[in-house]
């Protein structure tokens, strides 16, 4: 099916359902993913392992069955933002202290902000655009489909999000130059190339991290900022933000990315089943390139 195709006769239709129904849908299809055809098992039961090796197997897959129906959750309401009223995005998704950001473009600065696959991206990205005067830039990767990636792009762009694919995100500073806003980046992306990454340590593991959060905090001197985000109840998140730090150049290279994922970190230990557990985090693990320097959680401890 077409990008066309799949949007205006199951994406949208579905999109003008209520939550409730939607939830409805969702519970049908963790059965089915979870329980049935098992989609992604044994990488999330894999990487499960992996960051917590000192729970049991009970306690594993006791956050997988938490982790499925959430990801379903993920799923409807990110069709949902589709037609989502304004009204409903801002209390379903609330910033608990947008003044964060207020503040550093009342005072004339663009901004860092810094996130994972965590809680409910999507929505924060629908809803946060409507909660401060900042105005937000997020960095992604094209969707395959051109139609369905118009289509993202433009359900984002109806609330103040813009979105900039990654290979064009040096031209748009250049068009940009001396304009203020909130550059919003994930940081819990496995980079396509290994050879070209910082590596670091997340959860316990050897990671390759994409530099591009820091690399920009640096040439622009922005603040860096970290959400915090949280899952109230069923279809209902808050946010709150953490400033990492106001001089990013103080740090070695490297050191940024790690002192930041720290917070994403202690996030996802708190409440794992809330983390995307489903793709390959830890592809590259055997990849690092000889002589590149390992940034650690101790390298940082001082700052945490």
């Amino acid at each position: 099916m077409s990008g066309r195709l799949l949007y205006w006769l199951v994406l949208k239709p579905l999109s003008l359902l209520p939550y409730w129904m939607l939830y409805g849908i969702s519970d049908f299809f963790c059965f089915i993913l979870y329980r049935c055809i098992g989609y992604r098992k044994k990488v999330v039961l894999g990487n499960l392992k992996m960051a917590f090796p000192e729970k049991s197997d009970s306690e594993r897959n006791a956050i997988a069955r938490e982790f499925y129906a959430h990801f379903c959750d993920l799923v409807v309401e990110a069709i949902k933002n589709f037609s989502a009223r304004e009204s409903e995005l801002k209390k379903r998704f609330v910033n608990l202290n947008p003044e964060v950001l207020d503040h550093y473009f009342n005072q004339g600065k663009g901004v860092i902000i810094c996130g994972g696959h965590y809680a409910n991206w999507e929505m924060w990205g629908v809803s946060t655009p409507l909660q401060t005067q900042m105005p937000l830039v997020a960095i992604y990767k094209r969707l395959a489909d051109a139609y369905l990636d118009g289509k993202m792009r433009e359900t984002r762009r109806k609330t103040g999000l813009d979105l900039v694919p990654t290979r064009e995100v040096k031209k748009f500073l250049e068009e940009n130059a001396g304009r203020n806003f909130g550059m919003v980046f994930a940081i819990d992306q496995s980079p396509a190339d290994p050879k070209k990454s910082v590596w670091i340590e997340f959860l316990g593991q050897l990671s390759p991290a994409y530099f591009g959060a820091e690399k920009h905090a640096k040439e622009l001197n922005w603040p860096m900022v970290y959400g915090h985000a949280e899952r109230i109840k069923r279809g209902h998140y808050t946010v709150r933000y953490s400033v990492v730090t106001e001089n990013p150049t103080a740090f070695e290279d490297g050191e940024l990315i790690q002192y930041v994922s720290t917070f994403l970190e202690e996030d996802i230990r708190q409440v794992p089943y809330l983390w995307l557990w489903t793709h390959k985090r830890w592809k590259h693990q055997n990849k690092q390139p000889k002589g590149v320097r390992t940034w650690t959680k101790a390298d940082v401890s001082e700052k945490i």
